[in-house]
């Protein structure tokens, strides 16, 4: 009886301490995020305080911010919700793409659940890639002007007045699962994702296809951006080239440097001065292309999220390229105080440094159609001519 009565009474403690648990766990919930520093007080307090902890924060410039929080709300059709406003939100997107923040990171700054930061994250993002679509593209899609960066200056003027543009691939960090890493394997041993970008002269995306394996050639993407209609690739008119690098096929439309000589500007900087017409060439035709180098580092070194990518899912780590490709031309188009910007408009040779600099040999997939090829071997040497002159 007694047996019988001690099992009784250890039934009934250990049946009252599940349920304090269960209730404990998951009906009374202890607050957690209860500083008095709300994402919403903090944000207030940036925005009206000193202007340089926007552009420590946000990477742009308070003016620049509120127009975009506008833009967002009234065209892309991002709304506030019962507790939090669009400002709020576009801070938190904003602030882990430039301090490259974990959601842990953010739900502590912003005083929200990680649930939460994590649903208003892709909310923007998805909103930002809907805005992309009108800020990454050609101004002038059929190219008719010559851009002023090659009209002003006479070392490209009138040599590459036909020029639109410069082509190349960088890569970015890739959070990807062990079992799936080794065809993403890039540079330095880390997963990347390879991506490939257009851009204008005056240092803006007009195209990007990004989502890419770090092991893809760069010659694979090319022509899949080239030959898939749906990607709206701005395609060079006729009598009109983007400038490539050797990895690229020098097809009609895309003009690479002379092999076999110097090339890149370090070269010529620690050795003579070029000899002979091909070399003169190379070293005008890398210092024009060096604007997507100086592009992609501009980009890079606003928006820290891009060197080390949290554990999103690949389609969203492909949709924070876009986003902040489109981010980068926003900023470029409304703020001409860009501390970014303007250290780089005032040193044209600077590139800033690459996370991930070391470029794999490109060697061709295909062999090039040869008139197509000997076309643009006609225009290189006809500039080369007119450079000697």
């Amino acid at each position: 009886m007694i047996d019988d009565t001690d099992e009784f009474w250890d039934l009934i403690v250990c049946t009252t301490a599940a349920i304090t648990e269960y209730y404990c766990t998951f009906i009374h919930k202890v607050p957690c995020m209860t500083s008095y520093q709300t994402g919403h007080r903090w944000m207030q307090e940036i925005l009206s305080m000193n202007a340089n902890r926007c552009k420590i924060m946000f990477r742009m410039e308070k003016e620049t911010f509120f127009q975009l929080c506008h833009d967002l709300e009234n065209i892309y059709e991002l709304k506030p919700s019962r507790r939090m406003s669009v400002i709020e939100k576009v801070g938190i997107f904003v602030f882990i793409l430039a301090q490259g923040a974990s959601n842990r990171h953010a739900q502590e700054r912003f005083q929200h659940s990680g649930e939460t930061i994590s649903r208003v994250f892709h909310e923007v993002l998805r909103s930002v890639c809907s805005f992309a679509k009108e800020l990454i593209k050609p101004d002038d899609p059929e190219f008719k002007k010559i851009s002023s960066h090659i009209l002003n200056d006479q070392r490209y003027m009138p040599h590459f007045k036909d020029c639109i543009g410069a082509i190349d691939g960088t890569h970015v960090h890739a959070c990807v699962p062990v079992n799936d890493q080794v065809r993403f394997i890039g540079r330095k041993n880390l997963p990347t994702q390879n991506v490939m970008a257009v851009c204008s002269f005056d240092m803006r995306f007009t195209f990007v296809l990004a989502g890419w394996e770090g092991t893809a050639h760069d010659t694979r993407i090319f022509n899949a951006a080239v030959n898939t209609p749906h990607l709206n690739f701005p395609s060079p008119p006729q009598n009109k080239y983007y400038l490539v690098d050797a990895g690229y096929p020098q097809t009609l439309g895309y003009l690479g440097p002379y092999k076999g000589v110097r090339y890149h500007l370090p070269d010529f900087r620690r050795g003579q001065a070029p000899e002979g017409y091909q070399e003169i060439f190379n070293k005008a035709h890398s210092s024009l292309r060096s604007c997507i180098e100086r592009t992609f580092g501009v980009w890079k070194k606003r928006w820290k999220i891009l060197a080390y990518m949290p554990q999103y899912s690949f389609r969203s780590q492909r949709d924070i390229v876009v986003a902040s490709m489109a981010l980068h031309n926003y900023i470029r188009l409304s703020s001409i105080k860009d501390t970014i910007f303007h250290e780089v408009d005032m040193h044209p040779e600077f590139v800033p440094r690459d996370i991930f600099p070391d470029r794999r040999p490109q060697v061709l997939e295909q062999s090039q159609k040869s008139d197509r090829a000997s076309e643009m071997n006609i225009i290189r040497n006809q500039i080369a001519h007119s450079l000697m002159m």
